[in-house]
């Protein structure tokens, strides 16, 4: 990638909300059980937005952390995208809302909507945005509250989901820093395995739709599988490629936290031991968009990354959509 100028992280942070549902509490809501759900998922618990709380409410949260990692105040920021697939309403957006929040006055605001994918490609436009001069900081939060759209009766779909937030703060960093490459692409022919149906202009909110459950995640978990174990080989390849490094140079590597089976096959495929992977799926299930900003915030609160370490993300999600990245740290 030709880069203008070097774009890296300069602050991040996390939020995830108090109540946690374990395994337990899932084993009461529906027919399922704890070792079922660890042995096929990796899961344990995830974390639930609480009834006042929206996806700009745990965005805020980590926003607020990232800007005091940054040094920064919200006055100085220039740019905010929410990655999201829960916005608080279909607008204002809840990047705007956030804005207002935060009283980043001089911000442009705006959402982007590629499922788990988001963050990764909230992080790719902003990287543009800030190395042809247009902006000189971008706030980039990866935003869900997934629990607002998870039917609680299905077994199939309910243990997999928890809401989240985790941001950064993009800037100018020093020559041989940031992001040396991205990898971004889609297969909308998958877009039926994986979807919200209703609420938008195709089925509006009716009778029926509520009635026929069109409101809440759809997934078909089998081809989604085959899909992500796919894609997450063939795109961390690609940006690896793009950025001029072999599966040897990577430190640390941070997947999207949908399925613990999905990551060890990346894993296997990169040949890495698991002390080079962040895996947090565990503690707060799949977040979607602030999955993979949850996992890398956690790393680097925990010291996990040291300067000039190369780190490799990389996701997948409805859409279908899949995002990757090259950076140094």
């Amino acid at each position: 990638m030709n880069t203008i100028r070097p774009i890296g992280i300069v602050g991040y942070g996390k939020y995830v909300p108090e109540r946690i549902l374990t395994n337990a509490d899932m084993e009461k809501m529906v027919e399922t059980n704890d070792e079922w759900i660890v042995s096929r998922t990796g899961i344990r618990e995830r974390h639930i937005a609480a009834p006042e709380q929206a996806t700009s409410d745990l965005a805020y949260e980590a926003a607020v952390q990232a800007l005091k990692t940054a040094g920064m105040s919200a006055e100085d920021l220039e740019l905010i995208i929410v990655a999201t697939i829960t916005p608080d309403t279909f607008f204002p957006s809840t990047a705007c809302i956030l804005q207002d929040k935060l009283g980043a006055k001089k911000a442009a605001a705006f959402d982007l909507s590629a499922a788990c994918s988001g963050f990764v490609y909230g992080m790719a436009t902003a990287n543009g945005m800030l190395q042809t001069g247009m902006y000189n900081n971008a706030l980039v939060i990866g935003a869900d509250a997934l629990s607002r759209i998870t039917d609680y009766t299905d077994r199939n779909t309910c243990v997999l989901f928890g809401d989240g937030a985790g941001a950064v703060v993009l800037g100018e960093v020093s020559p041989g820093r940031g992001f040396l490459s991205f990898d971004l692409g889609a297969e909308g022919s998958g877009g039926s395995l994986l979807k919200l149906e209703a609420g938008g202009s195709r089925l509006p909110a009716s009778e029926e739709t509520i009635q026929d459950k069109k409101h809440y995640i759809y997934m078909n978990g089998r081809e989604v599988f085959k899909f992500a174990v796919r894609v997450m080989g063939t795109a961390t390849e690609e940006v690896l490629r793009k950025a001029g490094k072999g599966k040897e140079d990577i430190d640390l590597f941070v997947p999207h936290q949908a399925n613990i089976r999905i990551i060890q096959s990346a894993m296997q495929r990169l040949d890495l031991p698991e002390e080079k992977c962040v895996i947090n799926v565990d503690k707060y299930a799949n977040t979607s968009a602030a999955s993979i900003p949850l996992a890398l915030v956690e790393a680097a609160e925990e010291g996990r990354m040291k300067e000039g370490d190369t780190i490799l993300l990389v996701g997948f999600g409805g859409g279908l959509t899949w995002g990757a990245s090259v950076l140094v740290w």
